[in-house]
């Protein structure tokens, strides 16, 4: 069983990165990829744990990027995490998700919110088990901030917050901070890893739009997409599958697991590529 897509509460997961690992050894998951949002803290400490584990687990991480005006994930796998040029990708993600996350907390505070990003920032620290004066950089996403709404009453569940406030279109969507994907890719591929572009169905592109992306993806380098995705229907994989041949992709597989409960796929329950597909793990699985 395969997992290459999937989160801890080193971004906006919830678990901590051992609780991850021992749910992917009782799910039966034997290669795993942990991909928090621009950040690796996480997977160095499953990679660390997983000595003795039946789990075989590989770098990953979830790069934010901008492309044609929508924001676009390109999952990173199989790279090196002791690359010089890993910790220069880092800083410039999190300079960009800081300056993002005032972004937000101003436009949530012009429509009514008051103390939104101490108050985001106090929710993602409560998540990872630190004391708000612990001297750790945590990281701030959209969910902190629709966590923070609920807590203030503003909304009732997350899904409400990405609704009214956070999704494609709404205040908390900002995109204008992040590196182009041409970049993201350049990256990932100087770092010695393999470029997936994430769940393309949450793109909700346009079968042209969604092939001009496909072609500029490949074209910097990009070597693959995912195909058997948490939330994607399974009828529509085929779909995906042959978009895969088309742009000469291979194909990925990955739950984007944040939560056991809730409307996440659960760690490791994927259906099975269809068949024609090259897995993206192929030659560094072994």
């Amino acid at each position: 069983m395969v997992d290459l897509h999937c989160h801890t509460n080193h971004s906006d997961g919830a678990l901590s990165p051992l609780e991850l690992l021992a749910r992917a050894e009782e799910q039966g998951v034997e290669l795993l990829a942990v991909t928090d949002h621009d950040e690796v803290s996480g997977v160095r400490e499953v990679i660390a744990a997983s000595t003795n584990s039946p789990v075989r687990v590989i770098s990953g991480i979830e790069l934010s990027s901008v492309w044609g005006g929508v924001g676009i994930h390109v999952v990173g796998l199989n790279f090196d995490l002791d690359a010089p040029l890993l910790g220069e990708v880092l800083e410039l993600q999190r300079q960009a998700r800081d300056a993002r996350a005032q972004t937000i907390a101003t436009r949530l505070e012009r429509i009514g919110g008051e103390g939104v990003l101490a108050g985001a920032l106090a929710i993602a620290r409560q998540s990872r088990g630190l004391s708000q004066d612990a001297g750790v950089r945590v990281q701030l996403g959209r969910p902190h901030f629709a966590d923070y709404l609920i807590a203030s009453g503003v909304v009732d569940s997350r899904e409400m917050a990405f609704r009214k406030y956070l999704g494609a279109g709404k205040p908390g969507d900002v995109k204008c901070h992040w590196p182009t994907m041409e970049t993201v890719i350049g990256w990932i591929r100087a770092l010695g890893g393999t470029a997936v572009l994430a769940h393309p169905h949450h793109y909700k592109m346009t079968n042209t739009r969604l092939r001009k992306l496909l072609s500029a993806f490949a074209a910097a380098g990009g070597e693959a997409m995912e195909v058997a995705s948490g939330s994607l229907p399974r009828h529509k994989m085929p779909w995906y599958a042959s978009l895969c041949a088309e742009f000469g992709l291979k194909a990925s597989m990955g739950s984007d697991f944040h939560a056991p409960l809730g409307p996440w796929c659960e760690l490791g329950k994927l259906a099975p590529l269809p068949d024609g597909c090259e897995p993206v793990w192929g030659d560094w699985a072994g």
